[in-house]
């Protein structure tokens, strides 16, 4: 497994489209342990691929435990009302915002071995997946903010970005540290 590098706001490669796989592959099972590793490196809770520079539709979420690997995963229903909490991203590190959200969502994914599965989730569980499907359709948690929230969010933004040249943020193995991990999806 290896630690990958995440790429950061202003690399397009964050607000392209992510292409279904037909099918899971080795490699895709190898993005995946890289993935996970990536993650855990950057002290998150879920990471799409589009993160590590990747167009393939897959993400990972490990939320107090429950770690899914989701391949073409699709949000197929919501429900309960919707909660607004505090969201940031890997691929915007310490610009947070509150995002309004449906607090439940039933989610539909091949897992790692190619089998389809269906996960109705809560709670941080069910944000972690909504921002990270996002991410595969190209949208940041941003977007969801209002025009003077993400105006003060990007601002902040320009002050951390010459911190990441070429739009790369490299992390060390073992975790890099953050003030608000559990909020880093």
């Amino acid at each position: 497994m290896s630690v990958l590098a995440i790429r950061v706001l202003g690399d397009p490669v964050l607000r392209e489209e992510t292409r279904p796989l037909a099918e899971v592959t080795d490699d895709t099972r190898r993005l995946i342990d890289d993935m996970f590793e990536t993650m855990y490196a950057a002290n998150g809770i879920g990471l799409a691929a589009p993160q590590v520079g990747r167009i393939e539709r897959v993400c990972v979420v490990d939320v107090d435990g429950a770690a899914y690997a989701l391949v073409n995963p699709e949000v197929v229903r919501t429900t309960g009302p919707k909660a607004k909490a505090e969201e940031g991203c890997l691929s915007i590190p310490d610009v947070y915002g509150d995002v309004e959200r449906p607090s439940c969502v039933t989610v539909q994914a091949l897992d790692r071995d190619g089998a389809p599965f269906e996960v109705t989730a809560e709670g941080l569980l069910a944000r972690c997946f909504q921002h990270e499907i996002d991410h595969l359709h190209g949208k940041l948690f941003l977007d969801h903010l209002s025009f003077l929230k993400r105006r003060a969010a990007l601002a902040r933004w320009e002050e951390e970005k010459d911190q990441y040249p070429g739009y790369i943020r490299i992390l060390k193995p073992g975790g890099s540290g953050s003030e608000h991990p559990e909020e880093e999806l």
